[in-house]
């Protein structure tokens, strides 16, 4: 959910032995600093291996700068990620009992809230740019629906047309769809604080 990661050595005694740091591949800007020496960059999809000895008390920060990414998907829909972390549609959730006696039931949840939404970034020259990062305490349950870590917010537009198929919602439509409806400002949330998920949307215009 954070950008850094910090280390401590704990030892009684200098200590040497090779610390090896995986850069995820979407770290396209990752550094590493270790104490107070210059940070230095490192390079996206590797493992990069500090080999040295190690005093008690040394520090390791590892920068992980995590840039709003879209990814192309079905009929030109976009998924919204950021970091290791994709995220959905913040969706109001009601659950229904279906069968069977608590604490084993089997359950159906329905939306609360709209779902049809495509984002507004068809036409805009830096779409990324278009994404709000709220940063909130992380909790005891990480993935909790109301109380996620992280949040993105971005404009977008109702899509009338894109309904439901088999009692879920149909393949977005392609984009970019024409739609007149009003600009709103919608909430995403990680993929693994829903049990509603929307998370490929057809792009409207900005």
């Amino acid at each position: 959910f954070r950008e850094q990661v910090r280390f401590t050595i704990r030892a009684p005694h200098a200590v040497r032995f090779p610390l090896r740091l995986r850069v995820p591949a979407w770290a396209t800007r990752a550094t590493l600093q270790i104490g107070a020496e210059p940070e230095r960059p490192l390079q996206a999809g590797t493992f990069h291996t500090v080999d040295r000895t190690w005093q008690p008390g040394d520090t390791i920060t590892l920068t992980l700068p995590m840039d709003v990414r879209l990814e192309r998907r079905f009929n030109d829909a976009v998924s919204v990620l950021r970091g290791p972390l994709v995220f959905s549609l913040k969706i109001g959730e009601e659950f229904r009992l279906l069968r069977g006696e608590l604490p084993h039931a089997d359950w159906e949840v329905y939306p609360t809230t709209p779902w049809n939404y495509g984002l507004a970034l068809a036409g805009s020259e830096a779409p990324e740019e278009r994404f709000l990062v709220r940063e909130a305490p992380v909790g005891p349950v990480p993935f909790a629906p109301d109380a996620a870590p992280v949040t993105l917010t971005a404009p977008a537009r109702r899509v009338p047309q894109w309904g439901l198929e088999k009692n879920a919602a149909a393949p977005p439509p392609p984009s970019p769809v024409p739609t007149d409806g009003t600009v709103e400002t919608v909430e995403l949330i990680p993929y693994g604080s829903c049990h509603l998920r929307v998370t490929e949307f057809p792009e409207v215009p900005a």
